[in-house]
């Protein structure tokens, strides 16, 4: 049987993390028949975000909590993924956005159908959104520039919601220089520099009206990120199965 991290970065979450944690808990035990496991990173809270993540952990066996001194979703998806030793690695945003529906979906992908990622879109024709209109405008142009840059098949770089496989973290985090937004983005176009299979699945997708990002300040992230890969070379490694 295949084992699942399903990591959870958290940044001054504690007003929702139990509750997400419970609903989260509650979907893994009814509808994924796998054995896995809840990690929470906190990425350096200065709320009571790392006291309520280590009472859940204590709370519960199938959760555990790591804490990061530093801020950047990138800096705890390496940290975590690389020091796991399961099967598939996950994360989901703690606002629970995307429906969990599509999550065994993502673990089936891998350990079913031989994908080495697999990605939750919210730009498919299938899937489904309810957003602000910035919001919208900014995702589809930054995907759109992902596009006219790297000529890939995928459609949303940005989502929240991804699986990899063990021997995919090995080969490609170490690679990624970012540590924060851009994380997800340099992971897929390092994928598929390398022949690695994708899979996406469509989502439905609910904004969070809470949400952290300072999208003036990811869109700068983003394009210097875009630029830097677009005439970095990517080191000869071995080829997955």
């Amino acid at each position: 049987m295949a084992t699942v991290d399903v990591i959870i970065p958290v940044y001054n979450e504690e007003h929702v993390l139990a509750q997400s944690v419970a609903t989260l808990r509650e979907f893994l035990k009814s509808n994924v028949d796998k054995q896995w496991k809840i990690i929470i990173a906190d990425n350096a809270s200065t709320d009571r975000t790392w006291e309520v993540a280590q009472g859940l952990a204590q709370e519960h066996p199938d959760v555990a909590a790591v804490h990061i001194d530093q801020k950047g979703r990138g800096r705890a998806l390496r940290k975590v993924w690389l020091e796991s030793d399961s099967d598939i690695v996950s994360y989901m945003d703690v606002d629970l956005s995307t429906d969990l529906g599509a999550f065994p979906k993502l673990i089936d992908a891998i350990d079913k159908e031989g994908y080495h990622i697999a990605i939750g879109s919210r730009l498919m024709r299938d899937s489904k959104t309810k957003r602000s209109f910035k919001r919208e405008l900014t995702s589809r142009g930054y995907n759109f520039l992902i596009k006219a840059m790297f000529f890939n098949s995928w459609h949303d770089a940005q989502c929240g919601f991804k699986a990899v496989s063990r021997q995919a973290v090995q080969e490609l985090v170490p690679l990624i220089q970012n540590q924060e937004w851009f994380f997800d983005t340099e992971l897929l176009l390092l994928a598929g520099r390398k022949g690695l299979r994708i899979k996406e699945i469509p989502v439905a997708w609910v904004e969070d009206p809470d949400t952290r990002v300072n999208i003036v300040k990811t869109v700068r992230e983003d394009i210097a990120g875009l630029l830097r890969l677009r005439f970095r070379p990517v080191p000869r490694t071995r080829k997955l199965a």
